[in-house]
């Protein structure tokens, strides 16, 4: 199963086979990322990080994975101290810095800039985000968290909040499509997910069922998967009040769910997950985020030929 050299952009390409062996490698990840056990499986590499937008648990658990291996990181850090504030294009920035690494994590707000910056790039780039398109290592860590915590075979998972331009549910979906997953959508109509998004996740397997309230759904999934709804999209404060208020989890949503039914979010949260929720077996986001470490260990070692 060929890694080296591949660029990871999307899930959309991925096979389960190849999902399934990213996750199995991450497992054996797992003390190195807590710091239980030293590597030097990736000495003498560096990793570029090129963030457009801001981050912090997406370029914190890169930075820490390569240093957990050995390697080294080289950070753009600000765009406006850079060569970009000048007209640098994306095509050159990368042009110049595939000399300068091993491989590229990338996160840019324009859709389909990770695509662009892989057809200039000599080393791996890995999308860290690209706008409201895809993020292929946070659907990666997702699946993770949902493997170690729950199960993957069959899941039922409520997908809640800004499904039309959450790029993190938009990969999700495609890669549980390929474990047969019953998908339940709830957010406002003027954040659904796109027709074309449902319509591909149903040819390939998943069930959907769409509803108008968390309350509706939330007593009969595997886990409940929130997104921030985005003030920014709403042009009038009230309608994005009315929308934020109906999409809220506090203790007293879950007096009736499963027992081991478990909360996840990509975070930052703002206020769409009481923070009493926080004390509860069901949350889970917080070690969603660590998951992201091995996770991106995983890919890490694979793309530049460390581990096969």
């Amino acid at each position: 199963m060929k890694f080296k050299g591949q660029h990871i952009i999307s899930m959309t390409g991925f096979s389960r086979e190849r999902i399934d062996h990213i996750l199995n490698t991450a497992e054996k990840m797992e003390a190195i990322a807590r710091g239980e056990k030293r590597s030097e499986l990736l000495e003498g590499k560096i990793l570029a990080v090129l963030f457009f937008e801001p981050s912090t648990r997406t370029r914190m658990s890169f930075e820490t994975s390569i240093l957990r291996l050995g390697g080294n990181v080289l950070n753009l850090g600000s765009v406006d101290a850079s060569s970009i504030s000048k007209g640098e294009t994306l095509a050159d920035t990368i042009r110049v810095v595939d000399g300068y690494a091993d491989a590229v994590v990338l996160r840019h707000p324009k859709e389909g800039a990770a695509q662009l910056a892989s057809e200039f790039s000599r080393v791996p780039i890995l999308n860290a985000g690209d706008g409201a398109g895809h993020h292929p290592t946070q659907t990666l860590l997702d699946l993770y968290t949902i493997k170690r915590e729950s199960y993957l075979e069959g899941l039922k998972i409520a997908l809640a909040g800004d499904l039309k331009y959450g790029r993190t549910v938009h990969s999700l979906c495609y890669a549980l499509s390929l474990y047969g997953a019953q998908i339940t959508l709830i957010s406002p109509k003027e954040l659904c997910m796109p027709d074309e998004i449902i319509n591909d996740i149903v040819a390939r397997g998943a069930k959907i069922i769409e509803k108008d309230s968390i309350e509706d759904a939330i007593d009969d999934v595997d886990v409940l998967y929130m997104t921030r709804i985005q003030k920014e999209r709403f042009p009038d404060p009230s309608e994005y009040h009315k929308v934020a208020s109906r999409l809220k989890i506090t203790v007293e949503s879950l007096k009736n769910v499963k027992e081991g039914m478990k909360i996840m979010h990509p975070l930052p949260r703002v206020d769409e997950i009481d923070a009493k929720v926080d004390i509860t077996p069901h949350a889970c986001y917080f070690k969603q985020a660590f998951y992201g470490v091995p996770i991106r260990m995983a890919l890490l070692g694979l793309v530049m030929g460390a581990i096969e």
